[in-house]
């Protein structure tokens, strides 16, 4: 598998480059992976990853992002476990310590001796992660659909509609304890498609952390972001996300002026 992963990166011109396509060729194996033991019966895809991945949008993710859609017969320990089993599989090592507290269910998949073995890093002990994590309470009212992936792999997975990831992606955006400036990317991404979010699973999500009912319409959305877009430090956003571009002249595209006037455009 190393042999086929190396073929993967060759086209990749810098060491950050060939290191973003790297996790992404495992974030995809991690899936296919999902799919082979049925996973998605149980849990559904979304988040900047999803977007990466089904949508193909212009920036590289990190992490694994699923909710919790069937609870019958759900093992997050048996999911993780056949998911180190594959990789050690393809003799690909990966260490993991999963953890099923309180609502998420989580593990970073630690790639030890991957960076070394494909010319990534000097260091025997680098490590390579990405996180897998599941919502096991997720806001009601989202809407799934199934989306068919053809990256060295072919396969199905069960993920939330488009209208529903934006809606989870502008409860993101504007609720996270933290600002993330991938969120913003991608909420231009959802902007400039002219998506329509799922409204009643906006006002569940910041309902279930807020505890505040904003009574957010599809009259009144567009002002409910622009408001909250006046508010935001996108110097902060453009730094976290500079690294995950692949046209570093697209962090022009993160201010307030452009994304105020993709929402008036919506009206």
């Amino acid at each position: 598998m190393i042999e086929v992963i190396k073929q993967q990166l060759k086209n990749s011109k810098s060491s950050q480059e060939k290191t973003n396509y790297l996790r992404e060729f495992l974030q995809i194996m991690v899936l296919k992976n999902i799919y082979d033991q049925k996973a998605f019966n149980n849990i559904a895809f979304l988040g900047g990853t999803a977007l990466r991945i089904l949508f193909d949008i212009n920036r590289f993710s990190e992490d694994l992002d699923f909710s919790l859609i069937n609870k019958k017969q759900y093992d997050f320990n048996k999911i993780n476990d056949n998911i180190v089993k594959f990789f050690k599989q393809n003799n690909i090592l990966v260490e993991t310590t999963p953890k099923t507290t309180n609502n998420v269910h989580s593990a970073f998949l630690k790639f030890p001796k991957i960076l070394k073995e494909l010319n990534l890093s000097i260091f025997d002990n680098q490590k390579l992660s990405i996180k897998f994590e599941i919502d096991t309470n997720p806001p009601k009212d989202w809407t799934l659909e199934t989306m068919l992936i053809n990256k060295t792999y072919l396969f199905q997975v069960t993920s939330f509609d488009l209208s529903s990831m934006f809606a989870t992606k502008l409860h993101a955006c504007f609720f996270r304890k933290y600002t993330k400036g991938r969120d913003f990317y991608d909420l231009v991404w959802y902007l400039s498609k002219k998506t329509k979010p799922n409204i009643k699973l906006l006002n569940n999500a910041i309902y279930q952390t807020e505890k505040k009912d904003l009574k957010i319409t599809d009259n009144n959305f567009i002002d409910f972001v622009i408001d909250k877009i006046q508010k935001t430090d996108f110097k902060l956003i453009r730094e976290d996300v500079r690294n995950f571009l692949f046209d570093i002249n697209e962090l022009n595209l993160l201010n307030k002026d452009f994304i105020i006037s993709l929402c008036k455009n919506l009206k």
